[in-house]
Protein backbone atom coordinates (compact mmCIF):
# COMPACT_ATOMS: atom_id res chain seq x y z
CA UNK A 1 0.00 0.00 0.00
CA UNK A 2 1.38 3.33 -1.24
CA UNK A 3 2.10 6.09 1.51
CA UNK A 4 0.37 9.27 1.14
CA UNK A 5 3.83 11.24 -0.05
CA UNK A 6 4.36 7.88 -2.91
CA UNK A 7 1.15 8.56 -4.05
CA UNK A 8 1.75 12.84 -4.06
CA UNK A 9 4.96 11.74 -6.15
CA UNK A 10 3.75 9.18 -8.61
CA UNK A 11 -0.29 10.41 -9.18
CA UNK A 12 -0.99 13.28 -7.86
CA UNK A 13 1.73 15.23 -9.60
CA UNK A 14 0.94 14.50 -13.17
CA UNK A 15 -3.07 14.41 -12.41
CA UNK A 16 -2.39 18.05 -11.05
CA UNK A 17 0.35 19.23 -14.10
CA UNK A 18 -2.25 17.69 -16.48
CA UNK A 19 -5.43 19.84 -14.90
CA UNK A 20 -3.65 23.25 -14.17
CA UNK A 21 -0.96 23.28 -17.01
CA UNK A 22 1.84 23.31 -15.28
CA UNK A 23 5.42 22.80 -16.97
CA UNK A 24 7.13 21.33 -13.95
CA UNK A 25 6.73 19.39 -10.70
CA UNK A 26 7.94 22.58 -8.55
CA UNK A 27 4.66 24.30 -9.70
CA UNK A 28 2.32 22.10 -8.66
CA UNK A 29 0.38 23.07 -5.21
CA UNK A 30 1.83 20.62 -2.22
CA UNK A 31 1.30 20.25 1.68
CA UNK A 32 4.06 22.05 3.61
CA UNK A 33 2.87 21.92 7.22
CA UNK A 34 0.16 20.83 9.53
CA UNK A 35 -0.89 23.14 12.76
CA UNK A 36 -2.41 21.05 15.26
CA UNK A 37 -3.79 23.64 18.15
CA UNK A 38 -5.62 23.02 21.29
CA UNK A 39 -7.42 26.09 23.05
CA UNK A 40 -7.49 26.14 26.61
CA UNK A 41 -10.38 28.57 27.84
CA UNK A 42 -11.61 26.07 30.75
CA UNK A 43 -7.49 26.16 31.76
CA UNK A 44 -8.14 29.22 33.32
CA UNK A 45 -9.86 27.95 36.47
CA UNK A 46 -8.61 24.03 35.76
CA UNK A 47 -4.81 24.40 35.83
CA UNK A 48 -4.61 19.83 35.32
CA UNK A 49 -6.13 20.32 31.95
CA UNK A 50 -2.41 22.04 30.90
CA UNK A 51 -0.84 18.62 31.84
CA UNK A 52 -3.84 16.64 30.01
CA UNK A 53 -3.64 18.72 26.74
CA UNK A 54 0.38 18.19 26.97
CA UNK A 55 -0.11 14.98 27.03
CA UNK A 56 -2.51 14.19 24.31
CA UNK A 57 -0.86 16.00 21.98
CA UNK A 58 2.82 14.35 22.86
CA UNK A 59 1.22 11.33 22.31
CA UNK A 60 -0.70 12.48 18.58
CA UNK A 61 1.71 13.92 17.34
CA UNK A 62 5.08 12.64 18.51
CA UNK A 63 6.56 16.13 19.02
CA UNK A 64 6.65 18.64 22.41
CA UNK A 65 3.83 21.00 22.05
CA UNK A 66 4.80 24.80 22.26
CA UNK A 67 2.47 26.79 24.89
CA UNK A 68 0.92 29.88 23.25
CA UNK A 69 -0.12 32.86 25.30
CA UNK A 70 -2.44 35.76 24.78
CA UNK A 71 -0.97 39.20 23.02
CA UNK A 72 -3.35 41.34 24.57
CA UNK A 73 -5.69 41.35 27.72
CA UNK A 74 -9.37 40.93 26.92
CA UNK A 75 -11.47 41.77 29.98
CA UNK A 76 -14.70 40.64 28.47
CA UNK A 77 -13.37 36.66 28.61
CA UNK A 78 -10.79 37.71 31.82
CA UNK A 79 -7.60 36.75 30.08
CA UNK A 80 -4.46 38.76 30.73
CA UNK A 81 -1.36 39.56 28.64
CA UNK A 82 1.05 37.05 28.06
CA UNK A 83 -1.49 34.27 30.19
CA UNK A 84 -1.79 30.97 28.61
CA UNK A 85 -4.20 30.49 25.90
CA UNK A 86 -3.10 27.38 24.11
CA UNK A 87 -0.52 24.81 22.66
CA UNK A 88 0.30 24.36 19.32
CA UNK A 89 2.39 21.56 17.63
CA UNK A 90 3.56 21.99 13.59
CA UNK A 91 4.79 19.13 11.87
CA UNK A 92 6.68 18.92 8.80
CA UNK A 93 8.17 16.12 6.45
CA UNK A 94 7.91 12.94 7.30
CA UNK A 95 6.07 13.21 10.56
CA UNK A 96 3.51 15.66 8.52
CA UNK A 97 2.99 12.73 6.08
CA UNK A 98 2.45 10.16 8.77
CA UNK A 99 -0.35 12.56 10.94
CA UNK A 100 -2.18 13.29 7.64
CA UNK A 101 -2.01 9.43 7.09
CA UNK A 102 -3.38 8.97 10.47
CA UNK A 103 -5.80 11.29 10.11
CA UNK A 104 -7.29 10.51 6.79
CA UNK A 105 -7.57 6.56 7.07
CA UNK A 106 -8.62 6.04 10.71
CA UNK A 107 -9.52 9.21 12.69
CA UNK A 108 -11.79 10.18 10.48
CA UNK A 109 -13.17 7.26 10.88
CA UNK A 110 -13.57 7.10 14.15
CA UNK A 111 -15.71 10.17 15.15
CA UNK A 112 -18.82 10.16 14.94
CA UNK A 113 -21.99 10.44 12.96
CA UNK A 114 -18.86 11.79 10.67
CA UNK A 115 -20.29 12.60 6.94
CA UNK A 116 -17.72 14.75 5.61
CA UNK A 117 -15.47 17.79 5.54
CA UNK A 118 -17.74 20.65 4.03
CA UNK A 119 -15.41 22.42 0.81
CA UNK A 120 -15.99 25.84 2.58
CA UNK A 121 -13.29 24.18 5.25
CA UNK A 122 -10.51 25.50 2.30
CA UNK A 123 -10.19 29.08 2.29
CA UNK A 124 -9.36 31.28 -0.83
CA UNK A 125 -5.41 30.63 -0.36
CA UNK A 126 -6.20 26.79 -0.47
CA UNK A 127 -5.30 25.69 3.30
CA UNK A 128 -7.68 23.78 5.26
CA UNK A 129 -8.94 23.85 8.51
CA UNK A 130 -10.63 21.52 10.46
CA UNK A 131 -11.86 20.88 13.94
CA UNK A 132 -12.18 18.06 15.94
CA UNK A 133 -14.56 17.94 19.20
CA UNK A 134 -13.24 15.21 20.78
CA UNK A 135 -9.35 14.03 21.21
CA UNK A 136 -10.08 10.61 22.10
CA UNK A 137 -11.08 10.04 18.38
CA UNK A 138 -7.05 9.12 17.17
CA UNK A 139 -5.93 5.91 18.33
CA UNK A 140 -2.75 7.07 20.57
CA UNK A 141 -5.57 8.02 22.92
CA UNK A 142 -6.67 4.62 25.19
CA UNK A 143 -9.73 5.38 27.07
CA UNK A 144 -8.18 4.59 30.34
CA UNK A 145 -5.60 7.99 29.82
CA UNK A 146 -8.47 10.40 29.47
CA UNK A 147 -8.85 12.75 32.14
CA UNK A 148 -10.84 15.79 30.92
CA UNK A 149 -11.74 15.80 27.35
CA UNK A 150 -10.68 18.47 24.89
CA UNK A 151 -10.90 19.83 21.01
CA UNK A 152 -8.38 20.75 18.64
CA UNK A 153 -7.70 22.03 15.60
CA UNK A 154 -6.12 20.62 12.52
CA UNK A 155 -4.59 23.48 9.81
CA UNK A 156 -3.32 22.42 6.84
CA UNK A 157 -1.13 24.95 4.77
CA UNK A 158 -0.41 24.41 1.25
CA UNK A 159 1.76 26.24 -1.33
CA UNK A 160 -1.86 26.33 -3.51
CA UNK A 161 -2.70 30.19 -5.39
CA UNK A 162 -6.44 29.74 -4.61
CA UNK A 163 -8.97 27.97 -3.33
CA UNK A 164 -9.62 25.68 -6.45
CA UNK A 165 -5.98 24.50 -6.88
CA UNK A 166 -6.12 23.98 -2.62
CA UNK A 167 -9.65 21.74 -3.22
CA UNK A 168 -8.11 19.54 -6.02
CA UNK A 169 -5.39 18.81 -4.30
CA UNK A 170 -7.23 17.55 -0.78
CA UNK A 171 -9.81 15.72 -3.27
CA UNK A 172 -6.49 13.51 -4.66
CA UNK A 173 -4.71 13.37 -1.60
CA UNK A 174 -8.44 11.47 -0.48
CA UNK A 175 -9.71 14.12 2.26
CA UNK A 176 -13.48 13.14 2.58
CA UNK A 177 -15.30 16.25 1.39
CA UNK A 178 -19.65 16.06 1.65
CA UNK A 179 -20.90 16.45 -1.73
CA UNK A 180 -23.32 19.48 -1.53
Amino acid sequence: MKSIYQQYQKEIIPELKKRFGYSNYMACPRVEKVTINVGLGRALQDKSLLDVAKKSLEKITGQKPVVTRAKNSIAGFKIRKGQIVGMKVTLRGKRMYHFLEKLLKITFARVQDFRGISKKTVDTHGNLSVGIREHVVFPEIESEDIEHIHGLEISVTTTAKNQLEGLTLFQLLGFPFKEE
